[in-house]
């Protein structure tokens, strides 16, 4: 039999829009790799007879339930009293759970109000999930063949409590195991991508070869259901080498969290550095790159120069060509990176200039017009970007000069031509 999840989700914050809901997106990938089909997401509100009515709709159509939420100590707290009424159980007090809330409180060195001691109550029956992270225990059970896993919300706490108390209970479950392989592609559209592998993706069944389209790139998620991981893997290798070789130098990654994460990778194996020079992008690109952890080994620093008296006087661009091109140019985004890898000491140095918007420069050029450039001890590339027929937003043209620039860089270290790359392709 394969089993079937839904998440329900509990929590006014969440409908109102106050929180992002993360605990479902990081929980269905940890039921999908335990080869449990996550069929629903639900989110409902704190009130216990429309809880109780999502978890009866949810039992009608799953055969797992896993919620998360409501589980504390306040009057709004009221996921377990609906689901136990729900499933007909009644709520008992664990003298063992209160003990380990006086604990957390006496550990941290706060003072423990009564209603806390709310949270030792629980279905009877129930198989308790030691919080080691909070103060919420959560719990499972079943019931008329319903298995249900109750967590706390706060992401901090719901995560490691799934990985190490629930995945153990839920694992008797698991008749094989689902996994996936994500590959990131930079340099063409989900539709561009998606033509070309329209008709193996209707071929495959398992493995199924699916698009996602992120900001400026696409990821195709390669997902295979098997006995053991290493059949699962076997059944993915096939595929993804046939799509990196229908591809091509679009695929710059498997199962990285994006282009700075490769780009830093590939400068730390060879111990080489980067910096950066930035206009019209405002430091993001240097964002992006600190985002990784251990970016300190790799990145020397950046110049965010948006006036033209920092181009000339900090990064050394030449102020008779700033006169009469303006700061947007080729020769200027040339400049920026070669003045950024001599000022910084850096091996390589990536430079943008442009126009993000909303209205076009004094010099009449327009929004979207964006050139980045690559110096690099064998030489210095530019790259023209003609970003306003991908999005007239001003954000989202920065965010896609800084995947440009990253790009060049991954691409000058796979010795790729850096600047080869048709900007007009990149995003749909």
């Amino acid at each position: 039999m394969s089993h079937t999840v839904e998440i329900l989700s509990v929590g006014t914050e969440l409908l109102l829009g106050g929180i992002v809901n993360s605990d479902a997106q990081a929980l269905s990938r940890e039921l999908s790799g335990l080869g449990l089909n996550v069929l629903y997401h639900s989110v409902v509100g704190d009130n216990p007879e429309r809880v109780k009515a999502a978890a009866e709709l949810a039992r009608s159509r799953a055969d797992v339930l896993v919620t998360t939420g409501g589980l504390g100590p306040t009057c709004d707290d009221l996921t377990k009293q609906a689901l136990a009424e729900a499933f007909g159980k009644k709520l008992v007090f664990h003298p063992e759970c209160a003990q380990n809330i006086r604990c957390f409180f006496a550990r941290v060195g706060r003072e423990m109000t009564e209603n806390n001691l709310q949270q030792a109550w629980l279905p009877e029956g129930c198989h308790v999930l030691d919080n080691a992270w909070g103060t919420a225990p959560g719990c499972a059970f079943e019931a008329e063949g319903t298995y249900v896993v109750m967590l706390p919300g706060p992401p901090s706490e719901c995560l490691p409590m799934f990985r190490e108390r629930a995945l153990p209970w839920l694992a008797r479950l698991s008749e094989g195991v689902i996994r996936s392989r994500t590959l990131r592609v930079f340099g063409a559209g989900e539709s561009a991508v998606e033509s070309l592998l329209r008709e193996r993706m209707n071929e495959l069944e398992n493995p199924t070869l699916a698009p996602y389209a992120k900001e400026g790139e696409v990821e195709l998620r390669i997902t295979a259901k098997a006995p053991t991981a290493e059949e699962a893997d076997a059944l993915i290798a096939p595929v993804e080498r046939e799509v990196r070789a229908l591809l091509g130098e679009l695929v710059y990654g498997a199962d990285v969290s994006g282009l700075a994460q490769v780009a830093l990778d590939g400068l730390r194996n060879r111990g080489l550095t980067l910096g950066t020079a930035e206009s019209c992008t405002g430091g993001f690109i240097a964002k992006r790159i600190t985002d990784v952890p251990g970016a300190a080994s790799v990145f020397k620093g950046g110049v965010v120069s948006y006036h033209c008296e920092v181009k000339a006087g900090v990064l050394g661009v030449s102020q008779a060509l700033l006169d009469e091109k303006s700061a947007v140019c080729a020769e200027v985004a040339r400049e920026m990176a070669q003045g950024a890898r001599k000022v910084l000491g850096c091996d390589l140095a990536v430079s943008s200039t442009g126009v993000a918007g909303p209205d076009p420069d004094d010099r009449g050029n327009p929004v979207g017009l964006v050139y980045t450039a690559l110096a690099a001890p064998d030489g210095c590339w530019v790259k023209k970007l003609n970003l306003a027929s991908l999005s007239a937003r001003r954000d989202r043209t920065r965010n896609l000069a800084v995947n440009h620039a990253l790009d060049m860089v991954r691409r000058w270290l796979e010795g790729l031509d850096p600047a080869g790359m048709d900007a007009a392709g990149a995003d749909d």
